[in-house]
């Protein structure tokens, strides 16, 4: 079930994608994501994605920065895709983050007080608390930076 939502309640047109990392989150797999965002964006005719980001290291790299800057750029001159528009969140404000109450609930649901769940199978329940589907795991790119 849906936090902030009953059973059998439709929902409100809220959509959420979750995507999962192998090992830590980097910039270079952060790229991709965005990627997969815009792709997917844009086949739904979607001309615009706001991202509310904290202060993560793969989100204020230069890397992810020149990437977002180069991709906007291209848009703009070819009028084709989706635009990224970054609204960067205070340091140590997550009450602005409309994501982290659902993670909170999500958590509560998923965690299991005996073990550890292996990765797979912790992605699965998290996708199944939020409501969205599982996509494969961003793998490592081969040299990170």
């Amino acid at each position: 079930m849906r936090p902030g939502r009953g059973a059998g309640e439709p929902r409100t047109g809220e959509q959420l994608w979750l995507r999962f990392v192998e090992g830590r989150p980097v910039s270079a797999q952060t790229i991709p994501f965005l990627s997969w965002c815009c792709e997917k964006l844009e086949q739904a005719g979607k001309k615009a994605l706001l991202l509310i980001w904290d202060n993560a290291s793969w989100h204020v790299s230069k890397e992810v920065r020149a990437w977002v800057c180069d991709h906007n750029r291209l848009v703009k001159a070819s009028g084709v895709g989706v635009r990224l528009l970054v609204c960067q969140l205070p340091i140590k404000s997550p009450w602005l983050n409309p994501i982290e109450p659902k993670w909170v609930h999500a958590k509560r649901e998923v965690v299991e007080p005996d073990r550890l769940l292996p990765a797979r199978e912790l992605a699965e329940r998290a996708c199944d608390a939020l409501d969205c589907p599982y996509h494969p795991h961003i793998p490592i790119p081969e040299k990170v930076p």
